[in-house]
């Protein structure tokens, strides 16, 4: 992958995180009464930070990035070690599943074990979240001219914190759909015939948000809004590849509503890949927490050797 594309995903990630952070929760009936539409970074809001600031999805995915490039490759122990020293920071918006992990292995037990025996005691409902999906997209750039082990490395960076089937699967599809997105090829087909070849029994929910996200006639605003792995995997990607630019993609993400702030993020990976970090709009870069950083992380990321 080339600098300005990978740019272009960890600050597209960022941007969508950032602009849909003040309204995350937020139905897109209360959106529009209150904004008409968000397509400017605002303050107060969610977690009442300045304009610009972003979450959990932005600070997992640079402590991601910094793994991935200081240990030239994936080290799962030293990337467990940046997350709990992120979590022992406070940090902003932490979703319940990866606090549930992450405050285990704080207190001193195997990621490991943490992570699969809160997966194992997690009822239908609170096992599948969007938490380890936010944030896996510098994976898709450190391998994206290896298909089998971008595979083998998105479902690991997972089961830090998220162990489920469905999560890990689907973070192998968004950063193969990252990966094809930025050299032009189809994303989601591309996505789905590497998923099939590479990994064994994908679940069919999976494979059934790429169906759906490809859907050309479908309607963005009836993406599902939900912080379901599954449901964001679906309209990050439907958002992203629907649009015809990355400022159509991110603002179509955010103002549906829901988990917004994730979605944003997901769906600016991708459109990141899509159209490269020269078509993300001057204001929100200007705007944006650690911009400079992000970039830098991201063409560090493609040059992982291992």
């Amino acid at each position: 992958m080339d600098e300005q594309t990978a740019r272009g995903v960890v600050v597209g990630l960022a941007c969508g995180d950032a602009l849909g952070r003040p309204v995350e929760g937020w139905s897109a009936d209360r959106i529009r009464r209150r904004h008409g539409t968000v397509d400017a970074m605002l303050g107060d809001g969610a977690h009442g930070l300045p304009a610009g600031a972003v979450t959990d999805d932005t600070e997992m995915a640079r402590c991601l990035a910094r793994s991935l490039t200081e240990r030239d490759g994936w080290d799962p122990d030293d990337a467990a070690d940046r997350f709990v020293a992120w979590f022992r920071d406070d940090p902003t918006g932490i979703g319940g599943m990866t606090y549930r992990v992450l405050s285990r292995v704080a207190a001193g037990e195997d990621w490991e074990r943490a992570a699969r025996d809160v997966w194992e005691r997690s009822p239908e409902g609170r096992n599948a979240g969007n938490g380890s999906l936010m944030r896996c997209a510098p994976v898709g750039i450190a391998f994206a001219d290896d298909p089998p082990r971008l595979v083998d490395v998105s479902m690991a960076s997972s089961r830090l914190t998220h162990w489920d089937p469905r999560c890990t699967h689907a973070c192998a599809a968004l950063n193969l759909a990252i990966a094809a997105a930025a050299a032009g090829d189809p994303p989601v087909e591309t996505a789905r015939d590497h998923l099939l070849e590479h990994t064994t029994d994908p679940p069919d929910t999976v494979l059934g948000a790429l169906s759906d996200a490809a859907d050309a006639d479908r309607d963005p605003g009836t993406l599902p809004v939900s912080g379901y792995v599954v449901d964001t995997l679906e309209a990050g990607l439907g958002h992203a590849l629907a649009a015809d630019s990355f400022r159509e993609a991110v603002v179509s993400a955010v103002n549906n509503g829901g988990d917004a702030d994730t979605v944003g993020a997901v769906a600016g990976a991708v459109a990141g890949a899509r159209f490269g970090v020269d078509e993300i709009p001057a204001a929100w870069l200007d705007a944006l927490e650690g911009s400079e950083t992000l970039s830098r992380l991201a063409v560090g990321l493609t040059a992982v050797d291992g």
